[in-house]
């Protein structure tokens, strides 16, 4: 069976990443921790990771999306990219969910233990996240993708025990100090890398999205503000 080569976009946060997989495995990864550098510098990315993967874009099998939930500027450039690059290179899309892909590169790192839940969380402003659970042991979905308020009690109805990351985790380390079914990884961060086994998966089964209809998974409507006066 021939190599599968995938190109990874993973814009959803702060970190703008670019990966390529072989055949399901991590073979060269850019990415920076920037604000406001995915417009300037994702197409750059790409261009460095084929660079360090050694192959030609015409060597590509596919392109994946990070598809959210997530920033929507972030969401949006990514997005726009992956389908210019699918349009040009006549290559099929793949949308992987950005919590599932959170989940997925999170497990790498740990040891899976009975009894415990991942929750990855991305950043919503103020005190809310994009969130959803996942048993550790197997990362079956245990409660869908939702934008959720926290509070101290948000953990409080079960006695089951919780391991919290991404970057909307980090700002509820003091909360939940005293809370001891819960545990906040801290300064976990998105990668596209994450997403190589996702991707290579549905890439076997043929999950591929139509390039004219398909829109990132906001979530939420986008909102937006004015700038702070200086």
């Amino acid at each position: 069976m021939k190599d599968i080569f995938i190109l990874q976009i993973e814009t959803a946060t702060p970190i703008c990443s670019v990966a390529v997989s072989k055949s399901g495995e991590t073979i060269a990864i850019v990415e920076a921790a920037q604000m406001n550098i995915h417009a300037s510098q994702l197409t750059i990315f790409v261009e460095e990771v084929l660079r360090n993967a050694e192959i030609s874009m015409q060597q590509l099998d596919a392109i994946a999306i990070s598809m959210g939930p997530g920033s929507y500027t972030g969401l949006r450039i990514g997005v726009s990219t992956a389908k210019g690059l699918c349009y040009g290179l006549n290559l099929p899309l793949l949308a992987i969910n950005t919590l599932d892909s959170m989940v997925h590169g999170f497990s790498m790192l740990q040891t899976a233990k009975d009894g415990y839940s991942l929750v990855p969380m991305i950043d919503a402003r103020r005190m809310e996240v994009y969130t959803a659970q996942y048993n550790m042991v197997g990362l079956a979905k245990t409660k869908d993708t939702e934008a959720s308020i926290i509070d101290s009690d948000f953990f409080a109805h079960t006695i089951d025990n919780f391991i919290l990351f991404g970057n909307g985790a980090d700002k509820f380390a003091d909360m939940f100090t005293s809370v001891k079914n819960v545990t906040i990884a801290m300064s976990f961060s998105n990668s596209a890398g994450h997403m190589s086994q996702l991707a290579y998966a549905k890439f076997c089964s043929k999950s591929f999205e139509d390039l004219i209809y398909f829109e990132p998974f906001y979530l939420k409507d986008f909102i937006p503000t004015m700038p702070k006066s200086r």
